[in-house]
């Protein structure tokens, strides 16, 4: 019987796909792990326990039915696999290589926390949708009907992206508009190759091209085109934009200390064969350098871990709490530290020495009680040392752009974070016809997050466009 496939998380161990040695990892961006083989996906696939409440599903952002195409793929029908995961995910394949699923669905698995070892969900998520690339299961977006109503899309990244491919399906004409000369947002330029290869990317925004999407790129808002003219264009507009302003340090102005962002762009951007001349000059490359980056989020690991490839001489991470409490995922620490990587817990920036930096001014740091986010405050110690740096970057989390100000629309409501207030669940916002979706709504998040909030918008959108009235009086 099929069923006598399923259960085996107490014969079968857990496995995840090979991964390439730290010292080859360490000389190129290509992604560390392989590709699980047919068998040993249905392997994995079959450690599943069936769970009556799966928990896998209930903290997945997307609450992909997890348990069903794990069970197709134990059974060898990986085309209805696909097809599961492509109903409730629009990007399975970028999912399944960067969510942190030891924080989401892995992190929650029954079999996990019985002690067997959580089913290596993303792993198998990544294997069936690049199964289906390769057989041709990813068919061409072709709508059924095509309708007259456009929707304009500023920004290219994952929220715009899912809200696109949701709307054009529909029919509707569908335009998006990005500040970059490719689209993707922080697919293509913020996170690098060893976690997302860029054809795996590249391929995704082609497929919405084919299918009927028109980018608009090398387009900033408020600069080469006016928000009201966008709105004049379209019957509805979402807003994506992501958060992209570092958070800053004080006293953070000498020269070599740079923003996170700015450091992956041009390291994704030599990937792609361009000419970046902060990185040629060395401002934005790590090599020969003593790196510092400041943070604990998965964005501080893209940055050692980027450093190390670049040939930095060494590369330290700076975090004020201590392991247990970071927020970034413990899977990514780990391979920053088989790459080589030195952490240093319990330490916050006091100051930096030197313009062009020499060193950073390290504060020791204690755990005090817990914080509103469940984690042990840090507090000072008054102890401060002197950690040597040529390059500090600063990964502390990112802010959302004054939108209002930068685009002239006032009546754009924002939160007193700055971020746009939006309608939960449906992002619509003050404006009449207006949308908004991803970090720009819930702040600095995870993709998986927004891209659920790009397909709940493109929801909302098309049904107010079924009663064009309620746009109008909104």
């Amino acid at each position: 019987m099929a069923a006598d496939r399923m259960l085996r998380f107490v014969s079968v161990p857990r496995a995840m796909p090979d991964k390439r040695t730290a010292e080859e990892r360490r000389r190129d961006f290509l992604e560390i792990y392989a590709d699980f083989a047919r068998d040993r996906a249905a392997e994995q696939a079959a450690r599943c326990s069936q769970c009556g409440v799966p928990y896998c599903q209930t903290h997945c952002p997307l609450h992909n039915n997890i348990p069903d195409w794990l069970r197709m793929t134990a059974e060898g029908r990986l085309q209805e696999a696909y097809e599961i995961a492509q109903s409730t995910n629009t990007f399975p394949e970028i999912c399944g290589r960067i969510c942190p699923q030891d924080r989401l669905c892995e992190g929650n698995c029954v079999i996990e926390q019985s002690g067997h070892g959580t089913v290596t969900i993303g792993a198998v998520e990544r294997f069936i949708t690049d199964t289906a690339w390769a057989e041709g299961w990813v068919r061409p977006i072709r709508p059924a009907a095509e309708r007259g109503e456009s929707v304009g899309i500023v920004g290219a990244g994952p929220a715009g992206l899912a809200a696109a491919d949701t709307l054009r399906r529909a029919g509707l004409q569908v335009t998006v508009y990005d500040r970059h000369d490719r689209a993707g947002g922080l697919l293509t330029y913020g996170i690098p190759g060893f976690k997302l290869e860029k054809e795996v990317v590249l391929r995704r925004i082609d497929q919405l091209a084919e299918g009927g999407v028109d980018f608009v790129l090398n387009c900033r808002v408020g600069e080469d085109v006016s928000f009201d003219a966008i709105r004049g264009r379209h019957d509805a507009v979402l807003v994506a934009t992501g958060v992209y302003r570092a958070r800053e340090i004080p006293g953070a102005a000498a020269q070599g200390i740079v923003p996170a962002l700015d450091y992956l762009i041009a390291s994704n951007r030599k990937g792609f064969g361009d000419e970046v001349p902060a990185f040629e000059s060395g401002l934005l490359n790590a090599r020969g350098k003593r790196v510092v980056v400041i943070g604990g989020g998965d964005t501080a690991m893209d940055c050692v871990r980027t450093a190390i490839r670049q040939g930095a001489a060494s590369v330290r991470c700076l975090y004020r709490r201590d392991r247990a409490n970071m927020p970034g995922s413990q899977r990514e620490v780990q391979n920053a530290e088989e790459e080589g990587v030195d952490f240093v817990w319990l330490a916050a920036p006091a100051g930096f020495v030197g313009d062009p930096v020499r060193a950073v001014r390290v504060e020791r740091m204690r755990l005090g009680p817990p914080d509103m986010t469940g984690r042990r405050a840090p507090e000072p110690s008054g102890e401060i040392v002197e950690e040597p740096a040529d390059l500090v970057v600063k990964a502390l989390g990112f802010e959302p752009e004054d939108l209002p100000r930068l685009w002239g629309a006032p009546g754009l409501e924002v939160t007193r974070w700055g971020t746009v207030r939006a309608e939960f669940g449906t992002g619509r916002t003050a404006l009449p016809g207006v949308y908004a979706a991803g970090d720009i709504v819930r702040g600095a998040s995870l993709v998986v997050w927004a891209i659920r909030d790009g397909r709940e918008a493109a929801a909302a959108i098309l049904a107010d466009l079924a009663q064009p009235a309620r746009i109008a009086a909104e």
